[in-house]
């Protein structure tokens, strides 16, 4: 929501900027923790952080984490450009198909098979999704396309933090404190080089109070949800993550509506959405069952 209001509502015009905004305070958040002795980086750790002052874990585990550091880093790209040109209950329907992405990726990384009750429960997510979308009188290709471009990164990416975060031996803060140190230097050099810093520099809006709230809390939040993220998919699957999402979707839909419009009331999308969260409902049940 805050990302979107950043882009939407205030016209900010580089989202990768946000995006190196959030990898920034991610980083000195984590550096500050883990110097303090707060948090650590791995299960047991031990090493001193004197022994590797500027990365904080061995470098051998650094490059170990480099896959998941470049999905991340498209995931996260791909992901903010998506929310610029779609109204955010639309785009809140096309992303629960990223469960059905999710599944052809985990069984080609890992593997992973599902058994009929859970894929039962994602094709109704995704009936609902076609469904909710049906009569959207809002239809943009070029948006469309780039959804689930980030449904494809999304799917990659979380099935990347179950494979990498097992075989690294990183907790949830390291392996956000790797894709950090290994992606920011990408994005500043990519943000300089096509002017996104510039054309920053010159917003408008840069200092306006507002706005300097709207990037703090996108960057905190981003902190937050990252984490979440990391945790819950290493603690349960890929897939599980990708579902647990769309158990908030009623209340992003509801404050897209009531926060920034652009999709007028239709009944289909209701019921849509009501049969993704049943969807959702019934994926808990079938994981509670031990299915």
């Amino acid at each position: 929501m805050f990302n979107k209001a950043a882009l939407s509502s205030y016209h900010f015009p580089c989202a990768n900027v946000i995006t190196l905004f959030q990898l920034v305070c991610s980083c000195l958040l984590l550096y500050a923790l883990r110097c303090w002795d707060i948090i650590s980086f791995s299960a047991g750790e031990t090493q001193s952080i004197r022994y590797n002052p500027a990365t904080l874990v061995p470098h051998k585990t650094l490059l170990h984490t480099i896959p998941l550091a470049v999905s991340y880093l498209l995931y996260m790209l791909v992901s903010m450009e998506s929310i610029r040109g779609v109204n955010v209950p639309m785009y809140t329907t096309l992303r629960r198909t990223t469960v059905a992405f999710t599944m052809v990726v985990e069984y080609f990384l890992t593997g992973q098979r599902y058994s009929l009750p859970v894929v039962g429960s994602v094709g109704i997510i995704i009936l609902g999704a076609f469904i909710a979308g049906a009569r959207d009188l809002s239809f943009d290709s070029y948006g469309y396309m780039v959804v689930f471009m980030s449904n494809i990164c999304t799917a990659v990416y979380l099935a990347s933090i179950a494979r990498i975060g097992k075989s690294s031996g990183l907790n949830s803060f390291g392996l956000m404190w790797c894709n950090g140190i290994i992606c920011g230097p990408i994005l500043l050099i990519w943000t300089s080089i096509s002017g996104d810093l510039e054309t920053t520099v010159k917003f408008p809006n840069l200092f306006a109070p507002g706005f300097q709230a709207v990037m703090a809390l996108s960057c905190t939040m981003a902190f937050l949800i990252n984490y979440c993220v990391f945790w819950n998919t290493m603690l349960n699957s890929a897939l599980t993550q990708t579902i647990c999402g769309n158990l908030k979707d009623l209340f992003t839909i509801g404050l897209g509506w009531l926060m920034f419009g652009g999709l007028p009331f239709d009944l289909l999308n209701v019921v849509g959405q009501s049969l993704g969260f049943l969807g959702s409902c019934l994926y808990a049940y079938c994981k509670l069952q031990g299915r």
